[in-house]
């Protein structure tokens, strides 16, 4: 090997070492502060009249309500889209600015849509009860609405039995995790928290379709170029900012969730940081994508969630048995089991073009 290729080589992986350290670091950190922010709480007396007033027919007490808690998954992620938009801006300036006679905005508003409200309904889910190790593992199932889509709008689409098996066993895993921990106080607060969850995995299940529709339609009007990383980050989340911002005054949560965080410091700079880490690690995801084959990315992102998992069992005290381990060891299994599939699908449609 010469003394170029050598270079090369060292420059390459010196690269993929920065992108997956970016990648790990910033969502890692990110899982970590999802759940202190969902799961915040501030310790007051609440008056008399407010917890009887925020206290259901169930004797079970709203912590948003009697002002403990910050809730408001909508407000959340106005936040985290400004922070993208931010970050994704700086990118797309030094990267050479943006084409914007390709962008189709009706697309990216669909597309942005859909992946707002998948973020928004997995935070109300974790609002909700249910854990980040649960909303981690489910969400690698987001297969699931766009196979059961297209096998009732497609007609003749088939899926290969190693597909079944794989998503079988991120949900069955997912289902042991969930069951592991018993019947609690709160149960059906958490059933709604599941709900939410389901509808959030469907919303994940569009963005893909949506996606492809938008890059397509941007190849079209640029004259056969590819959307670049930094328009995708950017356009994408200046519309889901757009939404979450609309849907967040409507329901009240804007304002007084900005009274919120800025009354609890402490609370604030884990919103920022938490805002922060989700820009900077889609910035890594990007860089990974530009430089690399996008399944080197997919390998990194996978395995990212499975020791984001592990990280919050032990960081946060979850409280997992054999059964909640079993599952998780399945539902890995099965993501591993599909990123092994991609990985072959790609190795397969690199050999055929040569």
């Amino acid at each position: 090997m010469s003394d170029d290729a050598k270079t090369g080589e060292t420059a390459n992986t010196m690269k993929m070492l920065f992108g997956v350290a970016g990648i790990y670091g910033a969502f890692m950190y990110y899982g970590v502060l999802q759940e202190g922010v969902t799961k915040w709480q501030y310790d007051y007396d609440v008056p008399k009249d407010l917890l009887a007033q925020c206290t259901s027919e169930a004797g079970k007490v709203d912590t948003v309500c009697t002002g403990q808690t910050l809730g408001r998954a909508w407000f959340l992620n106005t936040l985290e889209a400004l922070a993208n938009v931010i970050i994704g801006s700086i990118g797309l300036m030094v990267t050479g600015g943006a084409n914007m006679k390709a962008i189709s905005f009706q697309k990216f508003f669909l597309t942005g849509g859909a992946q707002v409200c998948a973020k928004s309904f997995t935070s109300m889910a974790m609002i909700y009860g249910v854990s980040f190790p649960v909303a981690t593992l489910a969400k690698s199932a987001k297969m699931v609405p766009v196979m059961i889509g297209s096998i009732l709008l497609v007609p003749g689409t088939k899926y290969t039995a190693r597909k079944y098996i794989q998503v079988a066993m991120i949900i069955g895993g997912t289902v042991m995790v969930n069951m592991a921990k018993g019947s609690k106080k709160g149960a059906s607060s958490e059933a709604l928290g599941l709900a939410f969850l389901g509808i959030a995995l469907v919303c994940d299940g569009m963005v893909g379709g949506l996606q492809g529709g938008m890059k397509a339609s941007y190849q079209k009007l640029s004259g056969g170029s590819k959307i670049k990383p930094y328009e995708l980050m950017t356009f994408t989340n200046l519309f889901m900012l757009m939404i979450a911002f609309a849907v967040a005054m409507v329901l009240g949560e804007f304002l007084s969730g900005m009274e919120f965080v800025l009354a609890h410091p402490e609370l604030l700079v884990k919103v920022s940081t938490w805002a922060l880490c989700s820009a900077i690690g889609q910035s890594f995801i990007f860089f990974t994508i530009s430089t690399f084959d996008p399944l080197v990315t997919t390998t990194v992102t996978t395995t990212r969630k499975i020791f984001s998992v592990l990280l919050s069992i032990f960081l946060h005290g979850h409280a997992i048995n054999e059964i909640g381990w079993a599952g998780i060891g399945c539902a890995s299994l099965g993501i591993i089991g599909e990123m092994t599939e991609k990985k072959d699908h790609g190795a397969k449609d690199a050999k055929s073009k040569k």
